[in-house]
């Protein structure tokens, strides 16, 4: 039974990203595997000694990386939930499989999804499974990486040695230097430092995803479709753009993504998601039988943070 283990590193630090890993161990266990534990129970020359083993012979494994924008955006529930899916998407990319998933923790991350039926959590799993274990060793290991590398971009901070962490010295750093683009304004005291407030986040998404849907709406034109309906709003979903060619009528999810880096708007499209799109779809041409001739298809469309569409593609 294979088992996919799944860790987060990052989630109390002031600065820098959320990393989930996600690793399948080879079955059955090499001798290595008996060297895993927590990472933070391990010095960081045996982390990085161990995620080379990891990489080069596990089954398979994968990285989801959430951006500082994104735990604002999200909070640091959401911002889990998404990092989660990143890191298994990269997996389904690979065309690696499982039968069992366990996450480190109490949350189903994985809930609403095809995946929630195999998926179960277990407190301090990192120290229990051996593939919790892995996973919170490459990301940790990566995270770390990253974090030096912020170092050298903002002198001054110590992100290099505190990773991100709230240190005296880090603290004092933001007091002096002010704070910078990798910062969680959500998160105290950047958030009082830059008067952060959630309800001006949300107006600013909103601003945001208004032209995000724009674009796709030019695109879609600019493609052969006419555009039939503009956020088509029913008590199951919203449906962003509703469109038609000759013979087709698309219904649109427009995901937009800061940073499409670490991934795009395909992983907040759960299968929860993608049945009340359904639904909407379906009353969208009860109020228009004229429309009943064409075949529905759903789609996403991903948008990067400079409001270039990366790809547009039915599900």
């Amino acid at each position: 039974m294979a088992i996919l283990g799944i860790d987060e590193v990052g989630r109390g630090p002031l600065a820098g990203p959320l990393v989930v890993g996600a690793v399948i161990l080879p079955e059955p266990y090499p001798e290595w595997v008996n060297e895993l534990k927590d990472s933070k129970k391990l010095t960081a020359k045996k982390r990085k000694a161990l995620n080379e083993i990891i990489l080069a012979e596990a089954v398979g494994t994968g990285l989801g990386w959430v951006t500082p924008a994104e735990i604002d955006e999200l909070g640091i529930v959401g911002a889990l939930r998404l990092a989660t899916r990143k890191a298994i998407r990269e997996l389904q990319e690979k065309n690696v499989k499982c039968s069992k998933i366990i996450i480190d923790g109490n949350i189903n991350f994985l809930s609403g999804t095809k995946l929630e039926k195999i998926t179960t959590t277990l407190i301090k799993g990192d120290s229990l499974i051996k593939e919790i274990s892995a996973a919170s060793i490459i990301a940790k290991v990566a995270r770390d990486d990253y974090m030096i590398t912020l170092g050298a971009e903002f002198p001054g901070y110590g992100f290099e040695k505190n990773v991100g962490y709230g240190t005296k010295a880090h603290i004092e750093a933001i007091n002096t230097l002010g704070l910078t683009s990798e910062h969680r304004l959500s998160y105290e005291p950047c958030k009082s430092i830059s008067g952060f407030k959630k309800e001006d986040n949300k107006k600013n998404t909103t601003k945001i995803g208004t032209e995000a849907e724009g674009k796709v709406a030019d695109y879609l034109k600019a493609h052969g479709h006419k555009i039939l309906d503009r956020n088509f709003k029913t008590r199951y979903c919203e449906i962003d753009i509703v469109s038609k060619t000759e013979t087709e009528i698309y219904f649109t999810e427009v995901k937009y993504r800061k940073n499409d880096d670490f991934g795009g708007g395909l992983v907040a499209v759960d299968a929860k998601k993608i049945e009340k799109m359904k639904v909407a779809a379906e009353i969208y041409l009860k109020y228009h039988p004229e429309l009943k001739y064409l075949q529905p298809l759903l789609a996403v469309a991903n948008v990067s943070g400079n409001f270039e569409i990366n790809n547009w593609f039915t599900i």
